[in-house]
Protein backbone atom coordinates (compact mmCIF):
# COMPACT_ATOMS: atom_id res chain seq x y z
CA UNK A 1 0.00 0.00 0.00
CA UNK A 2 1.37 3.56 -0.96
CA UNK A 3 1.73 6.35 1.60
CA UNK A 4 -0.89 8.30 -0.74
CA UNK A 5 -3.56 5.35 -0.27
CA UNK A 6 -2.90 4.80 3.04
CA UNK A 7 -3.90 8.24 3.52
CA UNK A 8 -6.86 8.02 1.46
CA UNK A 9 -7.80 5.06 3.60
CA UNK A 10 -7.52 6.78 6.37
CA UNK A 11 -9.39 9.41 5.65
CA UNK A 12 -12.39 7.69 4.58
CA UNK A 13 -12.24 5.36 7.94
CA UNK A 14 -12.78 9.23 9.79
CA UNK A 15 -15.34 10.58 7.61
CA UNK A 16 -17.55 7.21 8.52
CA UNK A 17 -16.91 7.36 12.20
CA UNK A 18 -17.41 10.96 12.40
CA UNK A 19 -20.54 9.79 9.68
CA UNK A 20 -21.77 7.23 13.21
CA UNK A 21 -20.99 9.97 15.51
CA UNK A 22 -23.12 12.18 13.85
CA UNK A 23 -25.81 9.87 13.39
CA UNK A 24 -26.02 8.53 16.98
CA UNK A 25 -26.21 12.11 18.30
CA UNK A 26 -29.70 12.92 15.75
CA UNK A 27 -30.81 9.61 17.45
CA UNK A 28 -29.95 9.99 20.98
CA UNK A 29 -31.49 14.07 20.44
CA UNK A 30 -35.28 12.98 20.00
CA UNK A 31 -35.67 11.65 23.65
CA UNK A 32 -33.86 14.69 24.94
CA UNK A 33 -36.11 16.78 23.20
CA UNK A 34 -39.10 14.74 24.54
CA UNK A 35 -37.66 15.06 28.02
CA UNK A 36 -37.13 18.78 28.27
CA UNK A 37 -40.41 19.70 26.58
CA UNK A 38 -42.33 17.33 29.43
CA UNK A 39 -40.09 19.03 31.62
CA UNK A 40 -41.44 22.28 31.15
CA UNK A 41 -44.96 20.87 30.86
CA UNK A 42 -45.47 22.03 27.30
CA UNK A 43 -47.53 20.41 24.60
CA UNK A 44 -46.70 19.55 21.36
CA UNK A 45 -49.36 22.76 20.19
CA UNK A 46 -47.80 24.87 22.47
CA UNK A 47 -44.28 24.47 21.30
CA UNK A 48 -45.85 24.76 17.81
CA UNK A 49 -47.28 28.01 18.63
CA UNK A 50 -44.35 29.25 20.11
CA UNK A 51 -41.76 28.11 17.41
CA UNK A 52 -43.66 28.02 14.22
CA UNK A 53 -42.77 24.09 13.82
CA UNK A 54 -45.71 22.11 13.29
CA UNK A 55 -46.64 19.97 16.08
CA UNK A 56 -46.35 16.55 13.26
CA UNK A 57 -42.99 17.84 12.61
CA UNK A 58 -42.13 17.76 16.74
CA UNK A 59 -43.33 14.77 16.78
CA UNK A 60 -41.64 13.19 14.25
CA UNK A 61 -38.07 14.65 15.53
CA UNK A 62 -38.89 13.23 19.03
CA UNK A 63 -39.95 9.70 17.83
CA UNK A 64 -36.79 9.53 15.88
CA UNK A 65 -38.36 9.60 12.21
CA UNK A 66 -37.40 12.95 11.17
CA UNK A 67 -33.65 14.49 11.54
CA UNK A 68 -33.65 18.25 13.10
CA UNK A 69 -32.08 20.99 11.22
CA UNK A 70 -29.64 23.32 12.93
CA UNK A 71 -32.40 25.92 12.57
CA UNK A 72 -35.31 23.74 14.53
CA UNK A 73 -32.55 22.71 17.25
CA UNK A 74 -31.37 26.67 18.16
CA UNK A 75 -35.49 27.30 18.10
CA UNK A 76 -36.41 24.24 20.52
CA UNK A 77 -33.21 24.54 23.18
CA UNK A 78 -34.24 28.67 23.39
CA UNK A 79 -37.76 27.73 24.05
CA UNK A 80 -37.17 24.84 26.63
CA UNK A 81 -33.59 26.72 28.26
CA UNK A 82 -31.36 24.28 27.54
CA UNK A 83 -27.74 24.56 26.04
CA UNK A 84 -26.99 22.82 22.82
CA UNK A 85 -24.37 20.97 24.55
CA UNK A 86 -27.13 19.24 26.40
CA UNK A 87 -29.35 18.29 23.75
CA UNK A 88 -26.25 17.03 21.50
CA UNK A 89 -24.89 14.99 24.64
CA UNK A 90 -21.79 17.03 24.70
CA UNK A 91 -22.28 19.20 27.85
CA UNK A 92 -19.19 18.76 30.48
CA UNK A 93 -20.06 15.83 32.97
CA UNK A 94 -20.58 17.60 36.69
CA UNK A 95 -19.31 16.78 39.48
CA UNK A 96 -20.33 13.13 40.84
CA UNK A 97 -22.89 13.80 44.35
CA UNK A 98 -23.33 11.38 46.86
CA UNK A 99 -26.08 9.52 45.06
CA UNK A 100 -24.40 9.46 41.66
CA UNK A 101 -20.83 8.72 42.12
CA UNK A 102 -21.35 5.16 39.98
CA UNK A 103 -23.10 7.00 37.60
CA UNK A 104 -21.01 7.73 34.54
CA UNK A 105 -22.19 11.07 34.06
CA UNK A 106 -20.43 11.43 30.56
CA UNK A 107 -23.34 9.84 28.86
CA UNK A 108 -26.58 11.40 30.91
CA UNK A 109 -28.28 14.43 29.89
CA UNK A 110 -29.38 16.70 33.16
CA UNK A 111 -32.12 19.30 32.58
CA UNK A 112 -33.27 21.86 34.46
CA UNK A 113 -34.36 20.13 37.58
CA UNK A 114 -31.52 17.61 37.33
CA UNK A 115 -33.50 14.94 35.64
CA UNK A 116 -31.23 12.50 34.11
CA UNK A 117 -31.65 10.72 30.73
CA UNK A 118 -30.12 8.30 29.12
CA UNK A 119 -31.02 6.97 25.79
CA UNK A 120 -30.60 3.28 25.27
CA UNK A 121 -31.54 3.05 21.83
CA UNK A 122 -30.33 4.87 18.66
CA UNK A 123 -32.38 3.40 15.37
CA UNK A 124 -35.05 4.98 14.19
CA UNK A 125 -38.78 3.80 14.58
CA UNK A 126 -39.89 1.50 16.74
CA UNK A 127 -39.35 1.27 20.36
CA UNK A 128 -37.57 3.56 22.40
CA UNK A 129 -35.51 2.93 25.31
CA UNK A 130 -34.06 5.14 28.16
CA UNK A 131 -33.58 5.22 31.82
CA UNK A 132 -34.89 8.50 33.76
CA UNK A 133 -32.84 9.56 36.57
CA UNK A 134 -34.72 12.03 38.89
CA UNK A 135 -32.42 13.46 42.23
CA UNK A 136 -34.39 13.61 45.91
CA UNK A 137 -36.86 15.44 46.89
CA UNK A 138 -35.75 18.51 48.98
CA UNK A 139 -39.25 19.07 49.78
CA UNK A 140 -42.89 18.02 49.46
CA UNK A 141 -43.68 18.58 46.23
CA UNK A 142 -47.05 19.20 44.55
CA UNK A 143 -48.59 16.83 41.87
CA UNK A 144 -46.73 16.16 39.04
CA UNK A 145 -47.14 18.40 36.10
CA UNK A 146 -49.04 15.94 33.86
CA UNK A 147 -48.40 15.77 29.50
CA UNK A 148 -50.42 13.66 27.00
CA UNK A 149 -49.07 12.67 23.80
CA UNK A 150 -49.84 9.89 21.44
CA UNK A 151 -47.51 6.67 22.29
CA UNK A 152 -47.83 3.55 24.02
CA UNK A 153 -45.27 3.45 27.03
CA UNK A 154 -43.51 0.53 29.79
CA UNK A 155 -42.19 2.03 32.97
CA UNK A 156 -40.00 0.03 35.40
CA UNK A 157 -38.60 1.41 38.39
CA UNK A 158 -35.42 0.10 38.85
CA UNK A 159 -34.43 2.23 42.10
CA UNK A 160 -36.42 4.26 44.65
CA UNK A 161 -39.45 5.53 44.83
CA UNK A 162 -41.60 7.27 41.56
CA UNK A 163 -44.91 8.98 41.98
CA UNK A 164 -46.99 8.88 38.93
CA UNK A 165 -49.97 11.04 38.48
CA UNK A 166 -52.35 8.90 35.76
CA UNK A 167 -55.61 10.49 34.83
CA UNK A 168 -56.78 10.75 38.25
CA UNK A 169 -54.65 8.47 39.62
CA UNK A 170 -52.26 9.01 41.71
CA UNK A 171 -49.37 6.35 42.58
CA UNK A 172 -46.23 5.38 44.59
CA UNK A 173 -44.05 2.83 42.55
CA UNK A 174 -41.27 1.11 44.52
CA UNK A 175 -38.18 -0.97 42.62
CA UNK A 176 -39.67 -3.64 40.97
CA UNK A 177 -43.11 -1.96 40.21
CA UNK A 178 -44.10 -1.65 36.74
CA UNK A 179 -47.03 0.16 34.71
CA UNK A 180 -47.82 0.39 31.26
CA UNK A 181 -50.61 2.90 30.42
CA UNK A 182 -51.72 4.91 26.58
CA UNK A 183 -49.67 8.25 26.51
CA UNK A 184 -52.72 10.16 25.62
CA UNK A 185 -53.79 10.00 29.03
CA UNK A 186 -52.62 12.48 31.62
CA UNK A 187 -49.48 11.64 33.10
CA UNK A 188 -46.44 12.94 34.98
CA UNK A 189 -43.47 11.70 37.15
CA UNK A 190 -41.93 12.70 40.50
CA UNK A 191 -39.39 11.45 42.87
CA UNK A 192 -41.56 10.27 45.82
CA UNK A 193 -38.50 9.77 48.76
CA UNK A 194 -36.05 12.39 50.31
CA UNK A 195 -33.29 10.08 50.74
CA UNK A 196 -31.98 9.47 47.31
CA UNK A 197 -32.61 9.64 43.41
CA UNK A 198 -35.11 7.32 42.01
CA UNK A 199 -34.11 5.43 38.90
CA UNK A 200 -36.60 4.19 36.27
CA UNK A 201 -36.83 2.67 32.75
CA UNK A 202 -39.19 3.37 30.22
CA UNK A 203 -39.74 1.75 27.28
CA UNK A 204 -41.68 3.68 24.73
CA UNK A 205 -43.84 3.34 21.25
CA UNK A 206 -44.71 6.69 19.75
CA UNK A 207 -47.21 4.88 16.77
CA UNK A 208 -48.62 2.55 19.82
CA UNK A 209 -46.20 -0.37 19.87
CA UNK A 210 -46.38 -2.44 22.87
CA UNK A 211 -43.82 -4.58 24.54
CA UNK A 212 -44.77 -8.50 22.79
CA UNK A 213 -44.21 -11.60 25.58
CA UNK A 214 -43.35 -14.96 23.55
CA UNK A 215 -43.37 -17.09 26.73
CA UNK A 216 -46.64 -18.35 28.28
CA UNK A 217 -46.76 -16.47 32.04
CA UNK A 218 -45.86 -18.42 34.91
CA UNK A 219 -48.32 -20.86 36.38
CA UNK A 220 -49.81 -19.83 39.80
CA UNK A 221 -48.12 -21.72 42.38
CA UNK A 222 -50.77 -24.18 44.17
CA UNK A 223 -52.63 -23.25 47.10
CA UNK A 224 -51.89 -24.98 50.19
CA UNK A 225 -55.15 -25.79 52.24
CA UNK A 226 -55.11 -24.75 55.54
CA UNK A 227 -54.47 -28.15 58.10
CA UNK A 228 -57.78 -29.77 59.32
CA UNK A 229 -57.77 -29.10 63.24
CA UNK A 230 -58.43 -32.03 65.33
CA UNK A 231 -61.59 -33.15 66.32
Amino acid sequence: MTERTAERTAERTAGRATGEDVAETLAAMGPRLRAAREHRGATLTGVSCATGISPSTLSRIETGRRKPTLEVVLHLAKEYGVSLDELAGTAPAPADGPHTSQLRVSALQRFGDDKVVLPLTRYVGGLHAHKHVLPAAVEPSARPRQVSHGGYEWLCVLYGRLRLALGGQDLVLAAGDVVEFDTRTPHGVANAGSDGPVEYLIMFGPQGERLRPRTPPAPAPPTRRPPALAR
